[in-house]
């Protein structure tokens, strides 16, 4: 339990905090800036996309905005349910896709299993977002969010910067390193082993349409995702933080409600 004090001395330390949560404003302004500095490069590959309207380019994704941006969702062709993490941080989604298509933005997951599969559990999920399948393009591997078996036997794998089958804290898609029991858990509930699993990862990126030509201008994986994370960000203001001793997060439709939840640590911490 915490220091029990008095009204007045409480407010004294959270000004002092407020100093500090002002100064991570100001410097997260001054990222969002040199974010949208970024330079551009330019979509050569014609990429065709499985969505709910049939076949769609890279360009019939932006719906006639000029601003696109994908999460790229673990979902691969063999999972029979999209990873528990991607399910929450997709929650968030339904409530703010409609807002970012009426300010010149589409959101989109992008995900590489058979349209038919992310159809089916849109609906188990009860999601309005447009969700795109990327099975029969090299979006996904181009993007370094899937790799195959011999990417993942040679370690010849770019993920969040980084080279290597990654193995930390931060980024843990090492096939050879034994995975826990919660981590196998979590690989089974998707209708996988660990290793296959794990050839799918999660991240965003950002893009823009410009006179008919489609730039990559931005992307982001692991803990660079934690800002769009909801959950996080409200559980970072609870008393407890984010209390994550195991993998406590699971698909919305999953929890027992009649039981108090304890913490975990996602796939993407």
């Amino acid at each position: 339990m915490k220091t029990v004090v008095s009204q007045e001395e409480w407010l004294i330390a959270r000004k002092e905090l407020l100093k500090a949560e002002k100064e991570l404003t100001r410097l997260s302004d001054a990222v969002a800036q040199k974010r949208q500095q970024l330079p551009w490069v330019k979509i050569e590959k014609p990429y065709s996309f499985d969505t709910e309207d049939g076949k769609a380019s890279f360009a019939d994704l932006f719906k006639g905005r000029s601003q696109l941006l994908i999460y790229h969702f673990m979902f691969g062709p063999t999972y029979t349910a999209g990873c528990p993490h991607c399910s929450a941080i997709a929650d968030g989604f339904n409530g703010i896709w409609q807002h970012l298509a009426n300010h010149d933005v589409m959101l989109w997951a992008v995900s590489r299993a058979p349209y038919e599969k992310l159809s089916a559990y849109k609906h188990r999920m009860g999601w309005t977002f447009p969700w795109a399948s990327s099975f029969d393009s090299d979006f996904n591997y181009d993007f370094h969010v899937s790799f195959t078996p011999e990417q993942q036997r040679t370690g010849d794998i770019e993920y969040n910067y980084q080279k290597g089958n990654v193995s930390s804290s931060q980024n843990d898609i090492d096939p050879n390193k034994t995975a826990s029991d919660e981590g196998r858990k979590i690989a089974a509930s998707t209708g996988n082993d660990w290793a296959t699993y794990i050839q799918e990862t999660p991240g965003m990126s950002a893009f823009t349409l410009q006179d008919g030509t489609v730039y990559h201008t931005y992307s982001s994986f692991a803990r660079g995702l934690d800002g769009l994370w909801n959950v996080y960000q409200w559980l970072d203001r609870a008393p407890l933080g984010r209390n994550e001793p195991t993998m406590w997060m699971r698909r919305h439709d999953e929890y027992d409600t009649a039981t108090p939840g304890h913490g975990s640590k996602s796939c993407c911490s």
